[in-house]
């Protein structure tokens, strides 16, 4: 039956689904003058920064998993950033901070190395077609940044709004670069369907169009980064951008009844989603009715032990000898699912034993004609990140470093060159016996995004529901959008009232309906499938592309 808000897309040829309809329709462009599902990913990323910089831009982080059809092979490449050299427990220490009393989360201490660039431009490098130019992906948004581009929908605006207050700060000189200013010389955010120019960040792209990874991180707009940086109290310098490089990493996953989930390894989170999945498959899930009381504490008692493990030993492996793959084990999955009890809530999850057990943000993803598929992933962190804007530059820079640890005996405590515990995730699903991709899908907003992840793609294959069905469908979200599994269970409008009632008796605080701007706390997907995995009935071959984008967000699904 029918219940979605529109219906799912099929195509042939090629697809992007993202939060913007702009910038899915320049990366379809993208796709029809050749180019690949990498080249239009970054296109389509570039095009978020100006459309979406609230959410993203080149001044974050970014990580994507890509397809390979002709190998028929999922590979990861992680584009985050690590911490300046000068940022040591000690000197924060020395400035009275610790894990107790952290500096505050828009802080210019907050920020790390932008990882974006160099991920953009390797994506294309390692993934690209080959046929297009850096110049050619790029100049698109280059243009629409210097004509200006209508601002999207009331989610947009709205997001805008909400998180600019850093924008306004007359310590922050160039912040008004975000907003716009009125014949009276006052600024505002800009409101929906107003035309929005950016001519700092088209400059931005195109010296990284001209000059690749050294438009960004070294000349003029290194200069502006590392100036307003040190100007504000932070201590990035040009040698921690210079340092900067993104990585090729293999992508850890697990197989869940016959589909092997994918994600980035650690650093990132998904991990968390693996190890929620290596629990909940200890269990008839599909003999469950969808959102009802039972199904929701379970999954709610999966993440809390899931996250439990994840905030304790995720961290950057290089600096950590952490066997984080051991929360992967069947075994390990079974000792921590055996901690649930279905008839009450868990007071207090803690991490398992890992050592002695032996075995938030845009996402889009993108599709060519070939078969292969890009699942990317792109963000500054907490509404603007830090907020602070380099002169001329057009982008705010990002805040991971918020996420960094400051008790010293912990395995995400912050250190020179370390890449912080970080929220944003790309996620994939091949078929488990032949490796042959399924779906390519991702949900935004910090820590809902591996709790996204398990719900959408358990839509699918548990309920029976396609990639649209499976993105309107309402969601929970355990904690708050940045503190993990911890706090309060917010469950979205459209769960039974009588659902909440029953977790309450359970233990479970819970918070709900929530309604209106408010659920963008459960994030915002998109899902590209290449089979209708849903329909248990059908063994459809590879040929039709079926797409998926999220209503909570102003974007749309397109394809040709």
């Amino acid at each position: 039956m029918l219940n979605s808000r529109r219906s799912v897309l099929n195509c042939l040829n090629g697809c992007v689904s993202s939060s913007q309809t702009l910038a899915s329709q320049l990366g379809l462009d993208i796709l029809k003058k050749g180019g690949n599902a990498a080249d239009a990913a970054v296109t389509v990323a570039a095009a978020l920064n100006l459309m979406e910089p609230y959410s993203t831009g080149i001044g974050g982080d970014m990580f994507c998993l890509y397809y390979d059809k002709s190998k028929n092979k999922v590979f990861g490449l992680n584009g985050s950033g690590r911490a300046p050299g000068k940022l040591t427990l000690e000197y924060l220490n020395k400035l009275g901070f610790n894990e107790e009393n952290k500096f505050e989360y828009r802080s210019p201490l907050s920020i790390t190395v932008p990882g974006a660039c160099a991920g953009f431009v390797d994506c294309i490098d390692k993934f690209g077609s080959g046929k297009l130019t850096l110049k050619e992906i790029l100049s698109p948004v280059i243009s629409m940044a210097r004509t200006g581009f209508p601002v999207s929908g009331p989610i947009t605006s709205h997001g805008w709004n909400i998180s600019s207050e850093k924008l306004f700060d007359p310590k922050n000189v160039f912040g008004k670069e975000l907003l716009v200013e009125n014949a009276d010389g006052s600024l505002r955010t800009p409101e929906t369907g107003e035309v929005f120019r950016n001519p700092g960040l088209a400059n931005v792209f195109e010296s990284v169009a001209n000059h690749g990874k050294d438009g960004f991180y070294k000349g003029w707009v290194a200069d502006e980064i590392v100036d307003v940086v040190q100007n504000m109290g932070g201590v990035l310098t040009h040698q921690d951008l210079i340092n900067h490089e993104s990585t090729i990493v293999e992508p850890i996953s697990i197989d869940y009844k016959g589909f092997r989930l994918w994600e980035i390894p650690p650093n990132g989170q998904g991990i968390v989603a693996l190890e929620a999945l290596n629990i909940l498959k200890n269990f008839d899930i599909g003999e469950m009715k969808h959102n009802s009381t039972e199904y929701l504490h379970l999954l709610v008692e999966a993440y809390r032990l899931s996250f439990a493990d994840a905030l304790q030993y995720c961290a950057d492996p290089s600096f950590s000898d952490l066997p984080f793959k051991n929360m992967l084990n069947t075994k390990y999955g079974k000792l921590r699912a055996n901690l649930i009890d279905l008839k009450k809530a868990n007071k207090s999850c803690l991490p398992g034993d890992i050592r002695n057990f032996q075995s938030d943000t845009v996402y889009f993803t993108t599709a060519d004609k070939d078969g292969n598929v890009c699942s990317f992933i792109n963000s500054t962190y907490m509404g603007f990140g830090s907020g602070i804007v380099p002169r001329g530059c057009g982008f705010t820079l990002q805040n991971r470093g918020f996420n960094f640890s400051l008790k010293p005996d912990h395995a995400n405590v912050v250190s020179p060159g370390k890449r912080p515990y970080h929220t944003i995730i790309p996620a994939m699903v091949t078929d488990a016996k032949t490796g042959e991709l399924l779906v390519s899908y991702g949900v935004m907003g910090g820590f809902m995004q591996p709790q996204g992840h398990v719900q959408v793609l358990l839509n699918m294959i548990e309920f029976g529901m396609d990639p649209q069905q499976a993105l309107d469908a309402p969601r929970f979200l355990v904690g708050s959008g940045h503190t993990g599994a911890v706090g309060s269970v917010n469950l979205e409008n459209g769960i039974q009232p009588e659902v909440m009632k029953q977790l309450k008796h359970l233990g479970h605080d819970v918070n709900g309906p929530v309604e209106g701007f408010d659920r963008a706390m459960f994030g915002r997907g998109q899902v590209i499938a290449c089979r209708n995995i849903w329909d248990k009935t059908r063994k459809s071959k590879n040929e039709v592309y079926w797409v998926g984008s999220d209503p909570r967000a102003d974007g749309v699904s397109l394809g040709y």
